[in-house]
């Protein structure tokens, strides 16, 4: 959420942000005027409460019983305004970084580098689906009869494959001297201080996903009303709010959390898109990291978490790249987005494997965590959260990228020692 003096003095950069993220509608002058309504009925509370003590000191109970009744009416006007807006400020969404392309959709993201050959087959390289299927290691069709479309199973060297992915990101995340590698190659200026690995829930009340400013519609999200609770999207969702109403001391940051979690989509607005293979799932697994700084360590956490990510697809020798994304494709409550896409031969194209977001104090002034400084002041913690793996595609990329003319597919070497074997082979 914006704080609201940050509003009075930018209203026209808020209206530009409305605007190039296709929330226009949302009337700016509107929210002003009910903030100075609830400030001045704020003045008008805190008077009658004043008198109330005055006549509570002289003993005129005959006052004091008027102005319990007037102190009563403005407390009610003072809530009613506040509801009101907040239930607009929640529907402005964060301002994009000076560097984020101006664009209507994906078509204005910008290309930052890229990494990595695009292979080269002597053959007609297949598509995931027909390597899983052939090799016995994906099975949708059996998942279809069971639970129905968009849900799969991984079977064998392939499910071997993900809890490999597994430990490889969980060994380099809580390791201190791995971070410091990767810092020291990207040629940046940040702690490298450890991730702290997390089981997170996968349900959160729909109350604190609005606070997240994540909140999906019911035709995305799966809902359960008589419980008030919904599955998560991503594990982002409950790790985003594991320090919701406190204030974490300067000195302790930065923290960060990597959570591995199933994730749950709904999918509806993707109907007849990437029905075959792994792509596209009502469930599916993913590693997260969220972190908390301070809000002058912000973009250079952020600009860490993709060197991470970077590092990770380098490591498994996937020819990649990193895409700047542009205000019409970003998230609500993104300040700078950032996504790596995978070259993926099999659909001979870049798929988006990863995305790295940058919320500023957005997030956190909702969620209401603070840091406390060492001087004593009080102010919003700066949120990153970012994909370490989502391990579909991570595997749809490795199947494609690693597969050979007699239909095996090769380990990527990184990942080795975690599998036990160079090669996936039909049984």
């Amino acid at each position: 959420m914006l704080d609201i003096q940050f509003l009075r003095d930018n209203p026209d950069l808020v209206k530009a942000a409305c605007k190039n993220k296709n929330r226009e509608g949302i009337d700016i002058d509107h929210i002003l005027e009910l903030a100075d309504l609830r400030k001045k009925a704020a003045g008008e509370v805190s008077e009658v409460n004043r008198k109330r003590n005055e006549a509570q000191a002289a003993r005129d109970f005959e006052a004091g019983k008027r102005l319990k009744d007037e102190f009563t009416a403005a407390e009610e006007k003072y809530r009613a305004l506040e509801k009101e807006l907040v239930a607009l400020l929640i529907k402005l969404p964060n301002i994009p970084s000076p560097d984020t392309p101006v664009g209507p959709d994906e078509s204005g993201n910008r290309v930052l580098r890229q990494w990595g050959e695009i292979p080269q087959f002597s053959f007609t390289p297949k598509a995931h689906w027909d390597i899983g299927h052939d090799l016995g290691i994906i099975d949708s069709e059996k998942a279809a009869e069971v639970v129905g479309a968009r849900f799969t199973y991984l079977k064998g060297d392939l499910a071997l494959l993900q809890y490999a992915l597994v430990d490889y990101a969980m060994k380099t995340l809580t390791s201190r001297e791995k971070l410091q590698q990767i810092i020291d190659t990207a040629g940046l200026s940040v702690s490298a201080k450890p991730f702290i690995p997390v089981v997170p829930p996968v349900m959160v009340k729909k109350a604190v996903q609005i606070r997240m400013a994540r909140f999906l519609t019911p035709e995305e999200h799966y809902l359960f009303p008589e419980d008030d609770l919904m599955l998560v999207g991503s594990a982002e969702h409950t790790l985003g709010p594991l320090h919701m109403d406190e204030s974490l001391r300067e000195e302790d940051l930065p923290i960060r959390y990597v959570g591995y979690s199933v994730a749950f989509r709904r999918e509806a607005g993707a109907a007849g898109k990437d029905t075959r293979g792994i792509l596209r799932q009502h469930q599916f697994d993913k590693i997260e990291m969220e972190t908390f700084v301070r809000p002058e360590d912000g973009y250079r956490e952020q600009d860490l978490l993709v060197a991470i990510q970077e590092h990770f697809m380098q490591e498994l020798k996937l020819p990649h790249q990193v895409v700047l994304v542009c205000t019409g494709d970003m998230g609500f409550p993104d300040q700078r987005q950032m996504d790596v896409e995978t070259w993926m031969p099999g659909q001979n194209t870049y798929r988006e494997t990863h995305s790295a977001d940058y919320v500023g104090g957005f997030q956190a002034r909702r969620l209401q965590t603070r840091i406390k400084r060492s001087d004593g002041t009080t102010e919003p913690v700066h949120m990153n959260d970012a994909t370490a793996f989502a391990m579909g595609r991570t595997l749809i990329a490795i199947l494609e990228n690693y597969q050979q003319e007699d239909g095996s597919v090769l380990v990527p070497e990184v990942l080795r020692p975690y599998i036990g074997k160079d090669k996936i082979e039909k049984r």
